[in-house]
């Protein structure tokens, strides 16, 4: 056994004791606009400015405990970064999320016509296989430190599923709230985890409101809500995994699809962070963003030359985890973009289709439709030459395809129909099978 380790749900955690009684490195929550500091309470809009509240921590304490060997020697988990992420104990919730693949995608380069390109795939993320398991468990690790029992979310499904999952896991009692004309194998995925499923009859950006509302009245721990600076930081662990399965360096070039905008600016953030760390070296790396045409007010914003995103109030897109018409990080997912030499595209619904069946056909990954926008801009990127074909791309895959599998349905054919007999096989497959000499 490794010294000081501890056994935690069938993984060893390890724990260097030498390090027990350090300084706390998450330190306050700060305004991204005017730079007050809050302290680390369920709170997250700046009361001066109304800006967003991130957190904050204290880089020279990270960088007494980080090192490239500490986070080796640790449980293959987004927790192996901890010192990184918004709590203030050890976590308590979603022990065995992220850590996820980073595939080397020889096949799917070889159609795109580029020399070097990689998967990650959060569409095996434990528990409820989508990005969302690694947001939420920092959510509902903070929400337990704060003393809360009863956890939430406004969701358009991947965040409803999980953290149905991960409050049952916790013992808290949660609700979600989803627009009701969700597919209904999200639906399906939240409701087995016996949560209180509430479909409002309205756009996400209503459901987003009504939850603020209950948020207040019942001080519940809404996760995208009052509790959105712990919930938004776990994003990052995503950026982590990448540079650290990359050989510990940056990939020149990421590709991550936008709903709020949040994960792209969170990737941006773990990149930087691993150089304020020292973990990694700063080299060039541009993040661009991908959304569906039927709802791009992000991408809409760029290729207009401004900053301004308007609302989308009637998104009409079957990449429906990403239809959210007022996108709370659009402008801050604008500005990385800008700063890192990236730029966004959308994808039209037979472009995320086509996305799909490539993915799948080529690499044996059945993402989700957020995982076709990403993959069709991607592609659109590249043969645009706005990604260059000889350098070093991350496509992030962020759900699973069985969760979204009605958009395809009728796109993938059917199976072949035939009798139990040897001579109807034959008669099917003689034309397909080459022929053989004797």
């Amino acid at each position: 056994m490794v010294s000081g380790a501890v056994f935690i749900h069938g993984s060893w955690w390890v724990e260097n004791t030498r390090f027990m009684d350090r300084r706390p490195t998450f330190s306050h929550l700060r305004c991204r606009e005017c730079g007050r500091e809050y302290p680390k309470e369920a709170i997250h809009v700046c009361e001066f400015d109304f800006g967003p509240l991130e957190a904050a921590y204290d880089y020279n304490a990270v960088k007494e405990i980080l090192s490239r060997e500490v986070i080796s020697q640790r449980t293959r988990s987004m927790w192996r970064y901890r010192e990184l992420l918004p709590i203030d104990g050890q976590p308590s919730v979603g022990l065995h999320t992220g850590f996820t693949p980073l595939v080397r995608a020889k096949r799917l380069a070889e159609r795109l016509g580029v020399r070097e390109l990689y998967i990650k795939n959060d569409a095996v993320n434990h528990p409820t296989l989508s990005f969302k398991d690694r947001v939420v468990s920092v959510a509902l690790t903070r929400a337990r430190e704060l003393g809360m029992d009863t956890v939430a979310c406004a969701s358009t499904g991947n965040l409803a599923n999980s953290v149905a999952a991960n409050a049952a896991a916790a013992g808290l009692r949660s609700f979600v709230l989803i627009p009701s004309d969700l597919e209904p194998s999200k639906i399906v995925n939240s409701l087995v985890f016996g949560t209180n499923v509430i479909g409002i009859q309205g756009a996400y950006d209503q459901v987003n409101r009504l939850c603020s509302e209950i948020a207040g009245k019942y001080g519940w721990g809404f996760v995208n809500v009052n509790l959105r600076p712990y919930y938004a930081e776990g994003s990052k662990t995503m950026g982590f995994e990448i540079i650290e399965q990359l050989g510990w360096q940056l990939p020149q070039h990421t590709v991550v699809c936008m709903a709020s905008g949040s994960l792209l600016t969170k990737v941006h953030k773990a990149y930087q962070e691993f150089i304020k760390a020292g973990l990694v070296d700063a080299t060039p790396a541009s993040i661009y963003g991908a959304q569906a045409s039927g709802c791009s007010p992000i991408v809409t914003a760029i290729k207009s030359g401004t900053d301004v995103v308007r609302p989308v109030p009637k998104p009409r897109t079957i990449a429906k985890s990403l239809s959210i018409g007022t996108p709370a990080d659009g402008y801050y997912a604008i500005r990385t973009m800008q700063d890192t030499g990236g730029t966004a595209e959308d994808a039209s619904d037979a472009e995320i289709i086509d996305a799909i069946k490539l993915l799948a056909e080529t690499e044996g990954i059945f993402a989700e439709t957020a995982g076709g926008v990403t993959v069709a801009c991607a592609r659109k990127l590249i043969e645009s030459g706005r990604i260059p074909r000889d350098e070093s791309i991350v496509l992030c895959i962020t759900g699973y395809g069985l969760k979204t599998q009605e958009a395809i349905t009728e796109h993938v054919g059917a199976p072949a129909l035939i009798q139990p007999s040897l001579r109807e096989f034959e008669a099917l497959i003689e034309p397909h099978t080459p022929s053989t000499l004797n």
